[in-house]
């Protein structure tokens, strides 16, 4: 069984209502960003859920950081990787949403799939190969092993069209993955089919549950409860 669970970094610095992702190119995480991170690193260092084989970030800096805050309840060192990044918004990275539209005449990227929003940006179909290709290659290199990616929300769009088969040139589904959640996927056999994708949990954010109460989610009297009944063992299905 290969396991891959792909995390979504923490809330980057910089965005605004109305901007095109963020205020200014490759920012960092915000303080709420930080937080959630740590919510995540505490989770997953009492309760053991994941015990991976490897440790893959993305790039960019809200990335980067998360990877680094959860790394130590991994035990793994971290291996960056390009492939993973977010959608490339180019020039127009940065930019209010009305200024886009005025200087590079902003279009629907499921009505234009190889229109590349902005100089030296992606268009939508070069994004989703771009991102499906290395999420192959990635499950490919640890075949039948535990895999962490911290990337994305696009990545983890384009993850349903990698494996579920998807349209690549429009966006057949919608994921609103939360900061720092979890989206867990299994490759394996599934009622007598070899080599099919399992979809075992999205948007998994329980850690952020108590991040404005008065007490803590007791992670580690969980953790028995896990080791008891594993997140990721097998479901049979309902005869």
């Amino acid at each position: 069984m290969t396991h891959l669970y792909l995390i979504r970094h923490g809330e980057a610095d910089g965005f605004k209502p109305g901007q095109a992702w963020y205020t200014f190119p490759n920012p960092g995480l915000s303080r709420l960003g930080i937080k959630q991170a740590e919510r995540l690193r505490d989770r997953l260092a009492a309760t053991g859920e994941i015990r991976a084989d490897a440790l893959i970030s993305s790039t960019l800096m809200r990335a980067r950081e998360t990877a680094e805050i959860i790394a130590p309840a991994l035990g793994l060192p971290i291996i960056f990787d390009d492939e993973v990044q977010e959608f490339n918004m180019g020039e127009a990275e940065g930019l209010p949403i009305e200024e886009i539209k005025e200087r590079f005449g902003l279009s629907d990227l499921w009505e234009e799939p190889f229109r590349r929003i902005a100089p030296n940006g992606e268009s939508w179909a070069e994004f989703v190969t771009r991102a499906c290709r290395g999420l192959d290659r990635l499950t490919r290199e640890y075949a039948d092993k535990t895999v962490v990616i911290v990337c994305h929300g696009g990545v983890i769009e384009a993850s349903f069209i990698a494996f579920l088969g998807l349209n690549m040139l429009r966006q057949a589904i919608f994921v609103a993955s939360q900061n720092t959640s979890i989206t867990h996927w299994q490759k394996g056999t599934f009622e007598g089919q070899e080599g099919k994708w399992c979809l075992r949990r999205v948007n998994d954010h329980a850690h952020l549950l108590d991040l404005d109460a008065s007490q803590r989610i007791p992670w580690e009297a969980l953790a028995v409860k896990r080791e008891q009944a594993p997140v990721s063992a097998p479901v049979a299905p309902e005869q």
